[in-house]
């Protein structure tokens, strides 16, 4: 029988693109939306999205190989949709280029001030950041809810192997628990 060399390979695509549906799908939770004021907009969920790919790239960072080479696939995988998301949007050529340099500064930008607050335990910065970049307010209190959230879906996460994640994706917490913490914002 002849072997097929790129059939692993095409395994570890449809692996990366079940995890980018899952995270995906956390994005799009009714409750971050309805309970912890992300906005319903394109904007709004671009910075859903982020906030999820961000926390699955901060887990993978822990857990030895393969898994650099999955938060690598996964940052394609996510910038792959953008790309093609903005050009369905009717963006011209010259326009998507321009633009995905931007998503790419904002993603990066938002996972360096995510982490740091996630890293630091520091809860009122991760709550500014949460406000600044994803409900675009500038009341850190208005964010406490996400924050609590995100702080929860972080510590879920670090309990969850590589196999786990790829087979069943992050294991995200019911955001409408956390819609107490929003409303005390």
């Amino acid at each position: 029988m002849i072997r097929n060399p790129f059939r692993r390979e095409d395994a570890r695509r449809r692996a990366i693109a079940a995890l980018h549906v899952r995270l995906n799908a956390g994005a799009r939770v009714p409750a971050l939306y309805l309970d912890l004021g992300v906005p319903d907009t394109v904007e709004g969920r671009f910075e859903a999205l982020c906030l999820h790919v961000v926390l699955a790239l901060r887990h993978l960072r822990r857990l030895p190989a393969p898994a650099a080479d999955i938060a690598q696939d996964l940052v394609n995988s996510v910038f792959e949709q953008l790309d093609s998301s903005l050009r369905e949007l009717g963006v011209g050529d010259m326009g998507v280029s321009k633009r995905m340099k931007k998503l790419a500064q904002a993603f990066y930008g938002r996972a360096a001030a995510y982490d740091a607050a996630l890293d630091a335990g520091d809860r009122e910065a991760l709550a500014a950041a949460l406000a600044r970049n994803v409900l675009a307010r500038e009341e850190p209190e208005a964010a406490r809810g996400l924050a609590a959230y995100v702080a929860a879906a972080d510590a879920g996460l670090a309990g969850t192997d590589l196999d786990a994640l790829m087979a069943e994706g992050p294991v995200l917490p019911d955001p409408a628990r956390f819609a107490a913490d929003a409303a005390q914002g």
